[in-house]
């Protein structure tokens, strides 16, 4: 309290807007680009008010929520889709504009002939992604994330065990697991990042090796 106002440091900016340390950094930075509001010292210290801070987390979220695309909301919940369809439920021009937390975690997964991967999504499942978003997402870590240990994303995924077959076989031949990633993203039709995430989770996992775990 400060003159009988609540104020706010950065990190107390961070913890009410449940945002990163990096991201109220950001604001700051670009508080002309975001219209952050000015602080003031007090005691040697960079401070801003709570009030201002309010408003300022409001206004923002909206402007979050209104760069949002329009869901297609026609169809039946229960039709699988592929890619492209999933990425037109979304309003995105590109199969390549699918977030993470969808492209990454197909609901059925079909091999071709040619040894790719084809994903398929509910479009129950599509329209979930669609309303669980909230704009833009920092990069930053938002506060309270760490702590226990929390299973892989692709532990269940069915791309994981391709991922460990390839590993092990590198192991057993001897190979360095350098240009893995390459070949398993060649394999699977994704991206280098994605592969390197799947190669992540079968290298290891509290400590051992993927190849040790299948032995």
């Amino acid at each position: 309290m400060i003159g009988g106002r609540t104020a706010l440091d950065r990190a107390g900016v961070a913890a009410h807007t449940g945002s990163a340390y990096s991201t109220v950094n950001h604001w700051h930075r670009h508080r002309a680009r975001f219209d952050f509001p000015k602080g003031f010292q007090h005691d040697g210290r960079e401070w801003f008010w709570l009030d201002d801070i309010k408003a300022f987390h409001v206004a923002h979220q909206a402007a979050k929520r209104a760069e949002l695309t329009k869901v297609d909301r026609r169809g039946d919940p229960e039709d699988l889709i592929g890619s492209g369809a999933a990425a037109r439920v979304l309003g995105y021009g590109s199969y390549r504009n699918l977030p993470d937390t969808l492209y990454d975690r197909p609901d059925r997964v079909e091999v071709l002939p040619d040894g790719r991967l084809r994903r398929l999504w509910y479009r129950r499942t599509v329209w979930a992604v669609a309303d669980a978003r909230k704009g833009r997402q920092s990069t930053g870590r938002t506060p309270g994330t760490t702590g226990a240990r929390k299973p892989h994303p692709y532990a269940d995924d069915p791309r994981l065990s391709i991922a460990i077959a390839l590993v092990s076989e590198a192991d057993r031949a001897g190979r360095a697991r350098r240009s893995l990633s390459i070949a398993l993203a060649k394999q699977l039709g994704v991206t280098q990042r994605t592969a390197q995430r799947l190669l992540a989770a079968a290298y290891t996992s509290d400590g051992t090796t993927a190849g040790q775990q299948t032995a």
